[in-house]
């Protein structure tokens, strides 16, 4: 299936749904505090704090992206100012990296996409997401968890959150962005690059990832907001 038709697929439902039986963050206990990550970034630090207790295997696997060195010379490819910034695929000429297998969707754990979150990207299938990542701008409620009944009502699964640097991740939204590599738009330029990521606390692995290498695909990238042609978080490649 064309990616412009899968894009459309994931859009569409989102945002009735979303408004029909979105969770709201605000309910409950907040998550407990858990490990942070610092992403260096060509533009300036962004420390994540991750949320184990509601998202473990999102988690586990964004952790084990870090220690592996995977993020290290990855871009993000995608800002769209008032929406979201989406990374940790893409090398710097935008080849995409090997991932690992997919994880299951966490995207019901009761956490919402509000500004300074942190979520898993994905496909039309909900267990598709893989290494790449987005941080919301602003209160995203429309890729909210709405129900289990397909693909189009999971939404994208929330494990952690910004706590240090969102006026590095607003300054990334801020710039101008053009068609680049495989993407017919949204491409920050110049691309803001993860120089090292890092969990807090922690020795530096000894390698990291280097080598691009054409990822599985299916993998996509939340919807544009507003559009009916792009998926909110379209990740090609995986």
């Amino acid at each position: 299936m064309p990616r412009f038709l899968l894009a459309l697929l994931l859009l569409l439902p989102l945002g009735a749904a979303a408004q029909a039986a979105a969770p709201s963050s605000a309910a409950g206990t907040p998550p407990a505090p858990g490990p942070k990550v610092l992403l260096h970034t060509s533009l300036g630090d962004i420390t994540l704090e991750l949320y184990p207790d509601k998202a473990p295997k999102s988690v586990e696997n964004f952790l084990q992206y870090v220690r592996e060195g995977f993020y290290d010379g990855t871009v993000f490819h995608r800002a769209i100012p008032g929406y979201l910034v989406q990374g940790g695929l893409y090398t710097r000429d935008l080849q995409p990296r090997r991932t690992h297998p997919a994880i299951a969707s966490e995207a019901d754990n009761g956490l919402s996409n509000l500004r300074g979150t942190v979520a898993v990207a994905r496909g039309a299938d909900p267990n598709s997401g893989t290494a790449q990542f987005f941080i919301n701008l602003v209160d995203n409620r429309r890729l909210d968890y709405a129900g289990s009944q397909s693909g189009l009502t999971w939404g994208y699964a929330v494990f952690g959150k910004v706590v240090d640097g969102m006026d590095v991740v607003d300054k990334i939204a801020a710039l101008p962005t053009r068609a680049q590599g495989p993407f017919a738009a949204d491409v920050p330029n110049p691309l803001p690059v993860i120089e090292s990521a890092r969990v807090i606390g922690e020795e530096t692995p000894a390698t990291a990832a280097s080598t691009a290498a054409p990822a599985p695909a299916g993998s996509a990238r939340p919807a544009k907001a507003g559009s009916a042609t792009k998926p909110a978080v379209r990740a090609k490649g995986g």
